[in-house]
């Protein structure tokens, strides 16, 4: 049983910054492949960014430069640092774990970039 819950959402303004956090429990490891991804309303669900075992990141292109992703095995949390952030990062945030076949999904926390 793997259960994910994300935190830090909210509102900021662009150029801003945000911490988002996802905690995860369960049957979690240093190895499991963490994502970020995010959503808004009427397109596809995006992936955002992924940390692998060894720390191994990946990033869209849209975020490289700006977002950090990063996890802390001993509290099973996975960070995603949010720097100048635009309008378009606007969406519903959601923590992932894949293990094949098998996906766990976090219930999201929205992200609102607005002056």
């Amino acid at each position: 049983q793997v259960q994910l819950v994300e935190s830090g959402g909210g509102l900021v303004q662009p150029g801003g910054s945000l911490r988002l956090a996802c905690t995860g429990s369960g049957n979690i490891d240093r190895n499991d492949v963490m994502d970020w991804w995010r959503e808004v309303p009427g397109r596809q669900r995006e992936l955002v960014a992924e940390i692998a075992s060894g720390d191994i990141t990946w990033y869209v292109d849209s975020v490289k430069g700006r977002f950090t992703v990063s996890r802390d095995n001993a509290e099973i949390k996975v960070y995603l640092q949010m720097n100048n952030v635009k309008l378009e990062d606007t969406a519903v945030y959601y923590c992932a774990m894949t293990r094949n076949p098998k996906t766990w999904w976090g219930q999201g926390t929205q992200v609102t970039v607005s002056s």
